[in-house]
């Protein structure tokens, strides 16, 4: 957030900022959102909903609960698109980490629409595979259990 006098930082530099703070500080991360923020994630029903509105406390709280069974250790691939509106970007990249619970690693194709107001995201559309995520969390049994209900 930009203070008083200051120039708010771009959508291209918040995505720049969102990218290393992935793999660094979870406050940061969290600092990096709107104190209210509209998250969807089309592809990721059945296992998680596909539309949150949540406060930047509640996203501090998931990140942190999520470091307990996964390390995200580096993103590669980065590409940043802006679009006609400046306050949107696109990022694709491929997020690489371990699952703390089984040792194991992965990577993930990710791409993120991030709408920036005042230099903090207030939307974003994130788009990823529900099987890689599902693989990265320990959480296949579970996707397919519920792929095999529906």
């Amino acid at each position: 957030m930009a203070m008083q006098g200051e120039v708010a930082p771009s959508a291209r530099e918040v995505a720049g900022r969102f990218l290393a703070a992935t793999t660094g500080s979870l406050d940061d991360l969290a600092d990096l959102y709107a104190p209210h923020v509209t998250i969807e994630m089309p592809f990721a029903a059945p296992l998680y909903p596909t539309l949150r509105q949540v406060s930047r406390d509640e996203l501090r709280a998931q990140f942190r609960a999520g470091a307990a069974s996964r390390k995200y250790t580096r993103v590669e691939n980065v590409i940043v698109h802006e679009t006609a509106d400046p306050a949107v970007v696109i990022v694709e990249y491929n997020l690489h980490g371990d699952n703390l619970g089984t040792g194991q690693s992965f990577a993930m194709p990710i791409l993120m629409i991030i709408t920036v107001h005042d230099g903090l995201i207030t939307t974003s559309r994130d788009y990823s595979s529900p099987v890689a995520g599902a693989i990265a969390l320990g959480r296949l049994p579970e996707l397919i259990e519920a792929l095999n209900r529906n």
